[in-house]
């Protein structure tokens, strides 16, 4: 077989693998046939499968090739990859992904990230969208226009995802109130000190177990106190689809960040108002509290842990931006 021939081959099932999000043919290929990213019809092609299909990693894989100037600067394919961003299939849904919320974020960051790499001109073309009702998928048809009343990329970008914008807003308003309600019984429990008081000063104030209790009394109260205001900023929010990318995910996570604070401090409140109490009669009293104590604190972080580093990983460090290292 010659080597037109092979190269045609080898297009062939990089694209295909691209389609499909196969990312270790993609990388394998390019390796024993880099001369294919100087072919401007074939990186046209894989990067438009790689942005209709929101493959990440292959998207990173690219990345680490931006130093050949088929990928740089290109009005027309740029276009192409807009084009293919802003249309919208309500059955995508990725993996890798937890939360309508945080899809919508994830579609931002593909905006953003296709946007940073287009030139200045391409942020003020206008066009006219057209479906295509022939087709059951009802792609759409983007034709530059100069018309007043033509749309941008954000403004079909938004248009397109109406629905999961108001599918994201629903979730964080469903999760911030349930998560409000339980930082604010946090807060009613708080400051409950065991024991009388003699002439105004509790009879367990010399103990060390009592001042355990007071400073995670009062932890667990500015905790929850500050949780509940990052739910209370997100329900009060306008739910704007730009929100999704930065403002509304921060204050998802430092309400969570605060809400499980409060709930080890409130633990280790209860458990040391318990050893306070019973300590008298047993004195070895603590030890069966503190497994009490450390037990739910564990299951709580091994059952939520993952998801919330997905959040913070996905808010503040996102794989998108960060391009994988081919060159050694």
């Amino acid at each position: 077989m010659k080597a037109p021939e092979i190269l045609k081959l080898t297009s062939t099932i990089v694209l295909d693998a691209a389609s499909s999000g196969i990312f270790e043919i993609v990388k394998l290929c390019l390796e024993h046939s880099p001369e294919l990213m100087w072919n401007k019809q074939f990186t046209k092609e894989l990067m438009k499968e790689i942005v209709k299909g929101r493959h990440v990693e292959l998207f990173r894989l690219m990345n680490g090739y931006n130093t050949i100037p088929n990928l740089r600067y290109d009005i027309q394919r740029n276009c192409d990859l807009m084009a293919a961003l802003v249309e919208w299939s309500p059955g995508y849904v990725p993996t890798d992904v937890s939360g309508a919320a945080f899809l919508m974020q994830r579609e931002l960051q593909w905006f953003e990230v296709l946007e940073d790499k287009s030139p200045p001109l391409i942020k003020s073309l206008k066009f006219e969208v057209k479906e295509d009702k022939s087709s059951p998928s009802k792609s759409l048809e983007l034709k530059e226009t100069k018309e007043r009343n033509g749309k941008t990329y954000w403004g079909v970008f938004v248009e397109q995802r109406k629905d999961l914008v108001k599918e994201a807003g629903q979730w964080m308003k469903e999760t911030s109130s349930s998560c409000s309600v339980i930082s604010t019984l946090i807060f009613t429990v708080a400051f409950t000190i065991p024991g009388s008081n003699d002439r105004g000063n509790p009879v367990f104030l010399k103990r060390d177990s009592f001042l355990v209790f007071t400073v995670a009394n009062a932890l667990s109260l500015f905790s929850s106190v500050t949780a509940t205001s990052m739910f209370l900023a997100i329900l009060t929010s306008r739910y704007a689809a730009e929100d999704f990318l930065h403002s509304l995910p921060s204050k998802m996570i430092l309400g969570l960040t605060f809400l499980f604070l409060s709930f080890v401090f409130i633990l280790v409140a209860f458990g040391s108002a318990l050893v306070i109490v019973l300590s008298e009669q047993w004195k070895w009293i603590y030890i069966p509290i503190t497994l009490l104590v450390v037990i739910p604190v564990i299951l709580s972080a091994i059952l939520k842990l993952p998801l919330y580093v997905e959040m913070v990983e996905s808010t503040y460090w996102p794989r998108l931006f960060r391009p994988v290292k081919i060159w050694k």
